[in-house]
């Protein structure tokens, strides 16, 4: 048996049409669990960490979306307006959050932990919620503090989420979208 496996699904409730409006249970099986565990026990170091963690979100949404409506949404908020499903980014960090507290829950996060979603504000007007990890010393279990956001918002349902720092996207940076 491998050592990612475990004992039954895991359940987590997806958020979508915008500030959590609905949700929707998805349940992902022992195979995905365990091929998510394995990818981040590949990681060898905090950067090699994130990396996989944009990749694992991104796959849960994808698993996610076929079992719910969020496999409609689009990056962003414009080009899914109006369609049953969309996420904008109370949705996806809620989302982002909990799929990360699975990880966490698990083990899989050796380099990280994860914090409550981060809110930039621009203008006063324009808001903008992430999920959040903070880096974490493996040698000492101490917090090291360099802050991210993950972030799926930016791509399509089931793209590998942005992991950023947080001091760049709270000046208002984002990933290069295609």
């Amino acid at each position: 048996m491998a050592a990612f496996s475990v004992a039954a699904v895991e359940r987590v409730s997806v958020c979508f049409n915008y500030g959590c409006l609905a949700q929707a249970e998805v349940e992902f099986s022992d195979e995905q669990l365990d091929e998510v565990g394995q990818w981040l026990a590949a990681a060898r170091n905090s950067l090699e960490e994130r990396r996989i963690i944009g990749e694992a979100v991104g796959r849960l949404l994808a698993w996610a979306g076929q079992q719910s409506p969020i496999a409609a949404d689009r990056g962003g908020n414009y080009a899914d307006d109006a369609v049953y499903g969309r996420m904008d980014c109370i949705d996806h960090s809620t989302t982002t959050t909990r799929l990360l507290q699975l990880m966490e829950r698990h083990g899989w996060l050796r380099f990280h932990r994860v914090l409550a979603p981060a809110l930039r504000s621009r203008f006063l007007v324009f808001e903008h919620y992430s999920a959040q990890i903070e880096e974490i010393s493996v040698n000492s279990a101490e917090i090291d503090g360099a802050l991210f956001v993950v972030d799926s918002w930016f791509f399509d349902n089931g793209r590998p989420a942005a992991v950023m720092p947080l001091a760049a996207w709270l000046n208002g940076e984002s990933p290069n979208v295609e």
